[in-house]
């Protein structure tokens, strides 16, 4: 079977504390705790495939407990995918703490992400898909190599600049068609690049002004998550804000940008390219997960997007 999307980054496993309010410096609170598959890369991955693509995952694990775990869940799925085994190395984690609102405070080990390396995902694995999604929380040299080579081979590359790393280097967006910052995210890469006030709001960029900074990236699209207020998005002649769901109770908010990204990918393959509708599907991706615990559990299946959307 053909792949449609490839999504090489991390594997995570989360270690999620839920608790009424997060606790102050030098304070312990009560609260409750789970475990499960997470990492950005892994999330977009499974947001993607539940959506209804064809998918491939690849990415560095651990020889332990972990990296079984990443493997159980992925052939309950019945997604292919690709664990590439660091010995001396743990399976990234994630401490997670969640709150009454749903809101999240996050610290990641990246461990056997962070010697990802380019020859552990084949050329003609890369070069063989429609769509190479890759996020910034695996090795940065190796994701570049990803991203070059898809896009030399005119694979559609989509980055989601997350998370914004102080050793990020932007020379790795001239591989990027399609950049998916958050706001805090698009505020870094304006502040690096010198391109502006990285502190105005992103609304408040006119068509004309937004689309001269996009061309300045040298990205065919734009794409900014805004939380609640939904996403904006940006490329020649389209400059258009795509609203979230409505009447979401939202639960548990961490993995609602992977959940944009990989619905998002899936999305630009059911609409042809089409980017607006893309997003619309990507929100109501990101908007069903918020409304079940957990990153990659709770990413919905196309049906259930296919009837918040009808």
């Amino acid at each position: 079977m053909d792949t449609e999307i490839l999504i090489i980054g991390s594997y995570v496993q989360d270690l999620t504390w839920n608790t009424p309010n997060f606790p102050s410096a030098g304070e312990t609170v009560i609260g409750t705790f789970l475990t499960g598959p997470g990492g950005k890369g892994s999330n977009q991955a499974i947001a993607a495939g539940r959506a209804g693509a064809r998918i491939l995952y690849a990415g560095a694990v651990g020889p332990d407990a972990f990296a079984a775990v990443a493997k159980e869940f992925y052939d309950d799925e019945g997604f292919a995918c690709r664990l590439i085994e660091k010995p001396g190395y743990s399976s990234g984690t994630a401490a997670i703490l969640v709150d009454e609102d749903g809101q999240n405070q996050i610290i990641v080990a990246l461990g056997a992400n962070g010697v990802l390396h380019p020859e552990d995902v084949p050329t003609e694995i890369i070069t063989g898909a429609q769509i190479l999604v890759c996020q910034l929380e695996a090795n940065l040299n190796a994701t570049d190599y990803f991203l070059q080579t898809a896009h030399e081979a005119r694979v559609t590359t989509i980055l989601n600049p997350a998370p914004m790393r102080p050793d990020f280097d932007p020379t790795i967006l001239a591989h990027v068609d399609i950049l998916v910052p958050n706001e805090t995210e698009f505020s870094s890469i304006v502040e690096c690049l010198n391109l502006g006030d990285p502190n105005k709001d992103p609304l408040d960029y006119g068509a004309e002004e937004l689309d001269g900074l996009r061309q300045k990236l040298g990205l065919k699209t734009l794409i900014i998550t805004l939380g609640g207020r939904g996403s904006l998005v940006c490329e020649n002649s389209v400059y258009e804000t795509v609203p979230i769901l409505k009447n979401i109770n939202a639960i548990d908010t961490t993995g609602a940008g992977d959940a944009f990204v990989g619905g998002f990918a899936a999305g630009l393959l059911r609409y042809a390219g089409n980017t607006v509708k893309a997003a619309i599907f990507g929100n109501a991706v990101a908007g069903l997960s918020v409304t079940k615990p957990g990153t990659a559990p709770s990413m919905p299946k196309r049906e259930e997007v296919e009837a918040v959307l009808s």
